[in-house]
């Protein structure tokens, strides 16, 4: 399907543990190629000429998300919250491809 996401694992009753995929369980600047890897699969699977950069802002504990297409660029960012939660990441992925598909939008 494109870029892996990682996995982390949680504590359940008794001892069971119970996996659950986030975009990346790497903080900080460490965390941005993985979600620029994550970021660039899920804009291709709704348009493939769309690239997407990412840096991460320390001073608002976010990641920057500059997506681009011909002279087209916006930019939108995701907190460190909602990329190291278990279970997020699809609310990432619809925002993500709501804003790829906004990118045709601007006028």
């Amino acid at each position: 399907m494109g870029a892996a996401l990682s996995t982390v694992f949680t504590k359940r009753n008794e001892g069971a543990y119970r996996n659950l995929a986030v975009i990346s369980p790497k903080q900080g600047e460490a965390a941005s190629s993985d979600i620029q890897d994550w970021a660039n699969s899920v804009a291709r699977q709704v348009d493939d000429t769309v690239a997407v950069d990412v840096y991460y802002d320390g001073d608002s504990s976010t990641y920057v998300l500059r997506l681009v297409k011909r002279a087209r660029v916006l930019v939108f960012r995701l907190s460190e919250a909602q990329i190291r939660t278990s279970g997020r990441e699809a609310e990432c992925e619809r925002t993500l491809k709501r804003k790829v598909k906004d990118l045709w939008n601007l006028i």
